[in-house]
């Protein structure tokens, strides 16, 4: 080991200390600015801030007697992203989230809702299964769905059952 003692070696390793104390906090900083307060990386600017969400055209097709059903609904949202953890329901055992293709179907733990945009449950892709009814369900009885967000709470929706070739929009 050599012993350096020389103040030109001392300056020289006080100055790249410094440097490189400047350097770091100014990257830690540029790093601390760029995230939201909500930890998704997004300023609440870019992110729409919070979430505004609303349930349009709830449906869910009359099931055949005793068996599981699919329920259809768009959360919509005016505000910052979301997302979608879980559904229950007082009226059934479970309710899960499912993701069609064109040749499997596979059950999801939670559902991206994008700011100032929607979460479409629709016939062919994304559903719910509502499973184990509490009463066997009729035309025009009505569900109650309760939607679990990670950032927004619980919203609870009315869903009614229509014949089984209801199609929201068409009469």
């Amino acid at each position: 080991m050599i012993a350096v003692t020389g103040t030109r070696f001392r300056r020289t390793a006080l100055t790249g200390a410094v440097l490189a104390t400047v350097l770091g906090g100014g990257a830690i900083l540029a790093a601390c600015g760029t995230g939201g307060s909500d930890g998704s990386g997004t300023s609440g600017a870019a992110s729409g801030g919070p979430a505004r969400l609303s349930v349009a055209d709830p449906y869910i097709p009359l099931p055949p007697a005793g068996g599981m059903a699919a329920g259809y609904l768009t959360v919509r949202n005016d505000g910052g992203q979301d997302q979608l953890v879980k559904v229950t329901s007082p009226g059934a055992e479970s309710v899960t989230m499912h993701r069609s293709t064109p040749s499997s179907m596979e059950q999801v733990a939670s559902l991206d809702v994008p700011a100032h945009g929607a979460l479409q449950f629709a016939r062919g892709g994304t559903h719910l299964m509502i499973m184990g009814w509490q009463k066997a369900p009729a035309l025009g009885d009505e569900l109650e769905l309760d939607l679990t967000f990670a950032k927004s709470g619980t919203i609870s929706v009315k869903v009614p059952v229509k014949e089984l070739t209801y199609r929201p929009g068409q009469s």
